[in-house]
């Protein structure tokens, strides 16, 4: 019998994500700065507030609040009537050094030997129902609020009132064996300002996101994710009605309370670690990553039509407990799925030191992952510049979403004589 799956996304605004984004924008700056910065930030933001804590152990010195500021000033929090503002809100800083009981079991004499930050369990996971081998409930939810950020942006003639707080979800029917058939609904909840006229509005809205952010999300996509596409799908835009108190004012945010966005919307597992505002020695992270470039790999070169990776960590020490994979009876191989994980363990070397060196994590890539994903992404390079509390700038080329790049398709094949 057909069933129904729903995958959520959230904006950049979305108070959550303004946490997620201050915190990685602070683990840029330290990356930067001394790449061998260990670091756990988080953030809080609530109505003209940001709240930092956390540990750090490292040699440079940053100005918290000015980042914040620039986070804020980016995401579009700018006006004194969303009551919180990127140059009036107040900042309190709560950082203080880490833990020397966490960081004996992290750094060794000997960088290959070097142990994992926590202990915990770590997936990733891949399927070929989307180009960027993603589920397509959660691309397409990511998808249709990155278009409506870029219309907040670039075309602010098109949709005027367009707030920076926005969700969205994508409800698609699969069949028995697990093709999608079409659409059945799609929620979109998107802050405004406010309107005299309020009924009139709240239908233009809809016919603005129905009429012209779903068509422009449609067009860039495959034929046959078009064809999902049709005149019977149920739209609940801004549900509730009016939704001008939005972000930080309308609800508190947090670093990591949207981990299932930030993977893979509900697909596969979650090992219930966040990743934002923590350096790679915090195997959450780096090892989620690592999971996702193995799963991403298996998947292009053949082995399977979608996959999940499991690895377990101690922490304090580099080898993992144990990897897990789960082919969900795909696989193109006539190999068990624990002989696929035994051999799996021969091509990709997770102690932690061999994944930050294979995704080049000790660079300050971390910004971009905050919104909108930390899979799926674009693998590219780009410039970045940063400015340090005694206006010292460093540029340098950085790699993006290194755990996407398909480095790895040969090796699998290879090893798999596919």
């Amino acid at each position: 019998m057909a069933y129904l799956f729903t995958s959520e996304s959230v904006s950049e605004g979305h108070p959550d994500k303004v946490a997620d984004q201050i915190s990685d924008a602070l683990i840029d700056h330290f990356m930067a700065f001394d790449p061998t910065s260990k670091v756990a930030c988080e953030t809080l933001v609530t109505t003209g507030q940001v709240i930092l804590a956390g540990e750090v152990k490292t040699n440079t010195y940053l100005d918290v609040q000015a980042i914040t500021r620039e986070v804020i000033r980016k995401i579009g929090y700018t006006k004194s009537e969303y009551m919180f503002e990127a140059n009036s809100c107040g900042i309190l800083s709560a950082i203080h050094e880490q833990s020397a009981d966490i960081n004996q079991g992290v750094e060794r004499a000997k960088p290959e030997e070097q142990g994992a930050g926590d202990q915990g369990m770590m997936f990733g996971f891949a399927t070929k129902e989307t180009d960027n081998y993603m589920p397509l409930a959660l691309d397409l939810a990511h998808k249709i609020l990155q278009e409506l950020s870029y219309i907040r942006n670039n075309e602010p003639n098109l949709i005027g009132y367009l707030r920076p707080d926005a969700k969205s979800q994508v409800t698609i029917e699969y069949s028995d064996d697990h093709v999608p058939q079409r659409i059945d609904t799609i929620v979109v909840s998107t802050q405004h300002d406010d309107f005299a006229a309020e009924p009139e509005m709240l239908a233009k809205i809809k016919k603005d996101i129905v009429e012209i952010v779903i068509p422009r999300v449609k067009a860039n996509l495959k034929p046959e994710l078009q064809a999902l596409f049709n005149d019977a799908i149920t739209y609940h835009i801004n549900p509730t009605g009016k939704f001008v108190i939005g972000g930080p004012h309308g609800d508190t945010g947090l670093t990591g309370r949207k981990i299932i966005v930030d993977t893979y919307g509900g697909k596969g597992a979650h090992g219930g670690g966040a990743f934002s505002g923590k350096d790679p020695s915090k195997v959450d992270r780096s090892a989620a990553y690592a999971t996702r470039h193995i799963a991403k790999n298996l998947v292009a070169a053949g082995l399977c039509d979608q996959v999940l990776v499991q690895v377990s960590y101690a922490i304090g020490v580099a080898k993992p407990c144990g990897l897990f994979i789960d082919t969900y009876g795909t696989a193109k191989v006539n190999m068990t799925d624990g002989e696929i994980a035994r051999k799996v363990e021969e091509i990709f070397d997770m102690r932690p030191y061999f994944i930050e060196q294979r995704l080049k994590l000790r660079n300050p890539m971390y910004s971009e992952t905050a919104a909108y994903g930390h899979m799926g992404r674009k693998n590219e390079v780009v410039n970045k510049t940063f400015v340090g509390p005694n206006g010292q700038k460093i540029s340098q080329e950085v790699e993006l979403f290194t755990w996407e790049k398909l480095d790895y398709v040969d090796a699998v094949k290879a090893a798999f004589q596919i």
